[in-house]
């Protein structure tokens, strides 16, 4: 993938690289408990078996990154991907999204979710989890906004959090 430049947010979208990973650990573990913590040797992992590991960078800073998987079949503990792989055959899946508070606002989150999409062909869903115990309700409007329905919750982290298991269905998702 090419870097993708958005001139009017002066925002560049590219595939992460290993220098990135250390800006990409910072960011993920800032925005506990919204999304799970990481080590390096996850991110390192992640850079082997993704789809899609774009970096989103404002004023050449990294300020968000995308992490989606393609279907099931990875050998990946986590409980929510067991959950979407156990009912959906072919599927993308956005593992996480994290944009720096410093960008919110700037269309980050949209351009990632569109890049991947527009990377992936022969999928008939795009799948995510947000977080309802604790809530995060500012990606529960985001993903509301891309059109994204319930298809289920689970309890998880030994019954500590919920999440909320969300679909969009491709051949209605706008490519544009």
């Amino acid at each position: 993938m090419n870097k993708i430049i958005d001139a009017e947010a002066e925002m560049i979208l590219r595939p992460a690289n290993p220098t990135d990973l250390f800006d990409v650990l910072a960011l993920n573990n800032q925005a506990v408990p919204a999304v799970n913590p990481l080590e390096i040797a996850d991110l390192e992992w992640f850079a082997e078996v993704a789809h899609t590991f774009l970096v989103g960078e404002l004023e050449r800073r990294i300020e968000g990154f995308l992490i989606g998987l393609e279907g099931a079949g990875l050998a990946y503990p986590s409980a929510n991907y067991r959950w979407f792989s156990s009912r959906y055959d072919r599927f993308l899946y956005v593992d996480r999204v994290v944009v720096a508070p410093s960008a919110f606002g700037r269309g980050m989150g949209q351009a990632f979710y569109r890049s991947f999409v527009n990377q992936a062909t022969d999928h008939p869903v795009l799948c995510a989890e947000v977080n309802t115990r604790p809530r995060n309700e500012r990606s529960l409007d985001f993903h509301a906004a891309f059109g994204f329905e319930p298809v289920g919750s689970q309890d998880t982290e030994g019954d500590t959090k919920t999440v909320q298991m969300l679909a969009v269905d491709l051949a209605a998702f706008n490519k544009e």
